[in-house]
């Protein structure tokens, strides 16, 4: 008996017999093969491809003790990335009069040799050159790196408590030019925000970050993992009001306007689309999510439907892989007014969360309605029309496999399409966006709002829609 098994890139096992099996003998070898593979094709920030620098202040003012808290901190922040040349580099400059090239970019190519190179870098003190510390990164690391600069994210991170004695702006700028983002973390007083700002990419408040002292870089550390990450596996703008905010629209990333027909909105003059049984919402998720999802984001739709779907289980959005297992799904259940979230899992492939409230129920008045998810690596959330409904917490959370499908409008565990309306339906990877998204779209809660305040408050401000 001899039993070929060929893998391939798609994360697909193709199989040569040269003896006869039955086909449960077949199914058990394909899964077992599958499981085998699996490991290797998940996605996510923890194995995007990304060149990150860390540019760290080792001038007279910040002092043997709190360089030992420095090196903990990107130690700690490191330790969220796979490291390898297929995955994150990780370089790391020390400065003060001048820079010094602590770990170059692909000198370590896993997790525990970087680590153990991270916290043998020594203090050296002195004074403090910021822009000149840049320019060395520009031309001296990031320059050297093999891989190419288009298919990887370059961040710097640049941290100081000292106010420069050179230029940043210039040296920010050429950094820029070379399509390096840059972020910066002020320590102390000494410290301005305006040079902060001048070497940080826009807006401010997503690259700028100030703390009183250096223990207060560890309350910033989980905030600047997110932030990395949605660096690298978010890498499109949507507009939103007058910012662009990361993530992915997946209407758009479905070629919706191809598959349905328009409508009208939740109010008059609103486009949305119009799912019909016909449809198929289908597209390879490396195509909508080529490096996986961030771990923390917020998941929103502008929808409607109607009887029968309004008593059925049917799937809003999902994300399977390619044996059809479920890795991320919403599911919208009419038979007992739920809402239900799916999610990968460290150790049984896939979690669930159902969220009960009997506020739920509104959802299934065949009206327009908001919904969102807020996920984070401890929980979900479900808000309903601006509403926080419940809270459900979730276990450890893996990648996702991008070598499956992302469907939306399926019914649960079926590949039919559910007829229903939809104005929006996006992912947004920064989830302090849970706390701009409104719906001010939905005609109900403009109107309470006005009846609540007799004015149509800032919260639901058309510029916002």
């Amino acid at each position: 008996m001899v039993l070929i098994i060929r893998y391939n890139d798609v994360q697909e096992c193709l199989f040569t017999f040269v003896i006869n099996f039955n086909f449960r003998q077949i199914e058990r070898i394909r899964v077992f093969a599958l499981n085998i593979f699996k490991t290797k094709k998940q996605k996510s920030c923890r194995t995007a491809p990304n060149d990150l620098v860390f540019i760290l202040d080792g001038s007279f003012s910040v002092g043997p003790e709190n360089f030992e808290i420095v090196k903990n901190w990107i130690v700690n922040i490191s330790s969220s990335f796979e490291i390898g040349t297929t995955f994150t580099q990780v370089g790391v400059i020390q400065y003060s009069d001048d820079p010094l090239l602590e770990i170059s970019l692909d000198r370590y190519r896993s997790n525990e040799d970087l680590m153990k190179a991270m916290e043998a870098i020594l203090y050296r003190g002195g004074n403090t050159r910021t822009g000149k510390a840049i320019t060395f990164g520009v031309n001296h690391v990031f320059a050297t790196s093999t891989r190419d600069a288009n298919a990887v994210t370059k961040v710097a991170v640049v941290l100081t408590d000292g106010k420069s004695q050179d230029d940043v702006k210039d040296s920010a700028e050429e950094a820029r030019k070379k399509k390096i983002i840059l972020f910066a973390i002020g320590v102390g007083q000494e410290i301005e925000d305006a040079e902060l700002q001048a070497i940080a990419n826009k807006p401010s408040s997503t690259y700028v970050f100030h703390v009183e002292d250096y223990s207060g870089i560890t309350k910033i550390r989980e905030t600047i993992k997110q932030k990395l990450c949605e660096e690298t596996v978010c890498p499109t703008r949507i507009p939103v009001a007058s910012r662009d905010e990361k993530g992915f629209d997946i209407l758009v990333g479905l070629d919706i306007r191809k598959k349905a027909t328009k409508t009208e909105g939740s109010y008059r003059g609103k486009k949305a689309y119009r799912v019909t049984s016909q449809s198929d919402l289908t597209e390879k998720t490396r195509d909508i999510f080529p490096d996986g999802l961030p771990p923390s984001y917020v998941f929103v739709s502008t929808l409607r439907f109607k009887r029968p779907v309004t008593k059925e289980k049917w799937d809003l959005w999902r994300i399977l892989a390619v044996d059809g297992t479920i890795q991320t799904a919403v599911t919208l259940n009419g038979e007992d007014n739920t809402v239900i979230f799916h999610t990968t899992h460290k150790i049984n492939d896939t979690q669930s969360v159902t969220f009960i409230s009997p506020f739920i129920k509104a959802l299934f008045d065949e009206n327009w309605h908001l919904l969102r998810v807020l996920v984070t690596e401890r929980d979900a959330t479900l808000y309903l029309d601006d509403e926080l409904i419940e809270t459900r917490q979730l276990e450890s959370v893996l990648g996702i496999f991008i070598s499956g499908r992302t469907q939306i409008g399926k019914y649960f565990g079926k590949e039919a399409t559910v007829p229903f309306d939809v104005q929006k339906l996006r992912i947004y990877c920064d989830p302090e966006q849970n706390q701009r998204e409104t719906a001010c779209e939905i005609p109900a809660v403009v109107s309470i709002t006005l009846h609540r305040t007799y004015v149509l408050s800032l919260h639901c401000n058309p510029y916002f829609l």
